[in-house]
Parts: structure tokens; sequence; C-alpha cells
């Protein structure tokens, strides 16, 4: 069987076409391969100079390996925006796979445009309503909380208005009246170090939608990317010193802190990755000055 062991270096377009065909993918060709680093999936080749003319440009060896585990995701997802999230989890988590050049063209790959943006849209609000909804939260609830947060993803202006509605509609499904109302109380899901509350869902929202519409803008550049990632890394280091003590608090959400399956980590990186953008760029917005 053809595996990554069996790459020992770098090879040109044609090498990997034969990587592709060794390893049972007999319908790659050169076209799906240009096709796939257009797309972020692929990274372009460097090129090879000498004296006289040049010879063809060659692909690193983690890419020859990168497009074998593409090759074998490819069966376990729909569409190539899904498999789009392999090279970002790669780029996220491990040095020396993916440059953030490649990175970049990943996630407007994964992001996409038209109804694939409202699909990343709509499972961040589905993602966020099997978290934080209520048992009792009606079933007019939740699909209003979907509708909403799925519109503001996609591109709908949050004025004061809106952001009041948000906040209402989160409240319905965290704190369904017929339980809260009477008590009074406040509902805050997961550990007292890390509370969930309707405001940092909210925020959280917010945060989704700004990364959203900013990638959407074409304004989310490898600057940028690079930020998030070093947040990302920076807190999960922080979040995996302090896992167990959270997951014994955590109550219902409990789940929310275990050890993720690499396969999670690949299917998560999408989300994961608006959320830790939307919170940069809502951090570092300008503050308006008094007079």
């Amino acid at each position: 069987m053809y595996t990554w062991e069996s790459i020992t270096g770098p090879g040109t377009i044609d090498e990997l076409v034969a990587d592709a065909h060794a390893a049972g993918h007999p319908d790659v060709n050169v076209r799906r391969i240009h096709d796939w680093i257009a797309r972020g999936l692929l990274d372009q080749p460097r090129l090879r100079t000498r004296r006289r003319g040049s010879d063809k440009a060659e692909h690193s060896a983690n890419q020859r390996r990168l497009l074998l585990l593409l090759l074998d995701k490819r069966q376990q997802v729909a569409h190539l925006n899904a498999l789009a999230q392999v090279p970002l989890a790669m780029w996220l988590w491990w040095d020396g796979y993916v440059p953030t050049r490649q990175a970049q063209r990943a996630w407007l790959t994964w992001v996409g445009r038209g109804r694939r943006s409202q699909e990343v849209a709509r499972e961040g609000a589905v993602g966020l309503l099997e978290q934080v909804g209520h048992q009792l939260a009606t079933t007019t609830a939740r699909a209003r909380f979907v509708r909403i947060i799925t519109e503001l993803g996609s591109g709908k202006a949050l004025t004061v208005r809106g952001r009041a509605e948000l906040l209402d509609v989160v409240r319905d499904v965290m704190e369904p009246e017929t339980v809260f109302a009477a008590s009074g109380l406040v509902r805050a899901l997961g550990p007292a170090q890390a509370p969930m509350t309707v405001d940092a869902v909210v925020t959280d929202v917010e945060a989704l939608r700004t990364a959203l519409c900013r990638t959407l803008d074409g304004k989310v550049d490898r600057g940028l990317l690079e930020r998030a990632r070093t947040v990302q890394r920076a807190s999960m280091a922080d979040y995996l010193a302090v896992r167990s003590g959270l997951a014994a608090e955590a109550g219902q959400l409990a789940g929310l802190f275990r050890e993720p399956t690499l396969q999670e980590q690949f299917d998560q990186v999408g989300r994961q990755l608006l959320l830790v953008l939307g919170m940069e760029l809502i951090h570092r917005r300008p503050k308006a000055h008094s007079v």
C-alpha cells in the first residue's frame, strides 16, 4: 500500500499524480491538482531554476503527504469546501505542512460564497443552539434563534434594534419563561471560571458574524490569520492545562471539555477559527473618542 512513508522527498506535479494513482485514486490528474492549488487544498509548487532554463516546479514532501490525506478525507465529505478544513487544521496545529498563503486560500474555500456561506452561518447557529438551548425551549424559539443568527452570519447588519432582538432570542432558548420568569434566576452554563451566559452567547454570535462578513468582504489577510492562530494556540495550551477541572464543573456541558479526537480537530477547525477571528476583530475595534 502506498502511504506517507512511501514519500521521501519533493516531487513535480506529475509525481503528485503518480502518488495519487499509487494510492488508489486513478481519477486524479494534473487539472485536478491545479484546481486544488487554486482552492488552497494544496500549495503552489516551488520553482527550480538552473543556469540553462528551468526544471518543473516541485511540491514539498509534506505537500505530497497532504495530498494523500486529502484523498483519504475526500471520501468522507460531500463538498470540497469541507475538505478545505484539512489544510486549515494542519496549518493551525502543525508547523511545516501548510504555509499561511495556502491557509488563506483554504479559508476562503471553506467559507465560500452565496449558499455555501449561508450554510456555514446556519451550521454555526445550530451548533450553538445544541450547546446552550434549554430542554424546555419551544420549537418556535429554537427556529427563530437559528434563523436570526443565520441571517446575521450571512451579512445582515447588526443594528441597535437587531442586537436587542438577538438578546431576546438568545434568552428565549437559554432561559425560557416557563422556567425562569417566576424565579428571576439567570442561567449560566459550564464551569464557574468560564460561564456561558446570555450576554456571552450574544458576544459569540457577534464575533461569528464579524468574521464571516470580514471574510466575504475579502479583508481577512495573512497577518490577521496568523494573529488568530497565535491566539488559538495559546488559548488551547491554557485550556489543556485546566481541561479536566473544567469538565468536572461543567454539568450538562461536560461533553464540551472532553479530549477531541483527531477527526473532530479537523471537523471543528473552521468554526474554531471563525470564533477566534471574530473575537480578535471585535476586541481590536477602534474605540470612539468623546469630544
